[in-house]
């Protein structure tokens, strides 16, 4: 069972991969020529959510790419969480294509008034891709979903290894998401009673305090501050 030393080891290793990068970003203010690996981890933190110690938790952890045939990039990734900034639809997004993206908004839709008569209750999260008229229906919402996860800062880590779910990308999202889940470890830090996530519509990320539902029972791999720490050396 992780330890409040192996938390604090990891948000210490964190401390030092916001100073190798020049701070958090936030993807209101990020496009594609700001500068990124071509593979990497990301940590999420959000407004009003610490730890114990009144320092930002992480709220979400995700990588990409991690099947061999996969082409997609750690930019493809944060933009599709980061949604559209231009055309029709601009500041709006595509929640089909971001899980980050369907769970904020179906958390916002159960939390908040503005969205108690929304339109986008007839359609948001159902099929793979969006019905006819539905991205008229959702462009509200969405662009709440945009902003809301705009101003979330996030840290990213330049870890350029081979696709596949043995790669290192693979081991640090799942054991930092089994570290940072109170349903994972009795440690970990709680989110606040105001968190959004408490109005999600799925038990896992309720109960692990995580915008992730994949990993959040797994065990830690004894690995990871030795492997984030090696990648973190290499990010700059």
């Amino acid at each position: 069972m992780p330890t409040p030393a192996d938390l604090d080891e990891f948000y210490a290793l964190l401390g030092t991969l916001a100073e190798r990068t020049g701070g958090p970003r936030r993807l209101s203010e990020c496009g594609g020529r700001t500068g990124w690996p071509d593979r990497g981890v990301y940590f999420f933190f959000e407004p009003g959510e610490l730890r114990r110690d009144g320092t930002p938790r992480v709220v979400r952890v995700g990588t990409h790419a991690l099947t061999a045939t996969s082409k997609s990039t750690l930019w493809g990734r944060l933009s599709q969480h980061r949604g559209t900034v231009g055309g029709t639809y601009a500041g709006g997004g595509n929640h089909r294509g971001s899980i980050f993206r369907l769970h904020t908004g179906t958390a916002l839709l159960a939390s908040e008034s503005d969205f108690e008569h929304d339109p986008a209750r007839q359609t948001w999260g159902r099929g793979g891709s969006a019905p006819p008229g539905a991205k008229d229906l959702e462009l509200t919402l969405e662009r709440a979903v945009s902003q809301r996860i705009g101003q979330m800062p996030f840290l990213w880590l330049d870890v350029d290894d081979a696709p596949g779910r043995a790669s290192d990308r693979g081991l640090i999202e799942s054991s930092s998401i089994a570290l940072l889940s109170n349903l994972a470890n009795s440690q970990a830090d709680r989110p606040s009673p105001g968190w959004l996530g408490h109005h999600a519509d799925r038990a896992a990320i309720q109960r692990s305090g995580l915008w992730n539902v994949n990993h959040v029972n797994d065990s830690v791999n004894s690995r990871l501050c030795e492997r984030l720490d090696y990648w973190i050396g290499r990010t700059h």
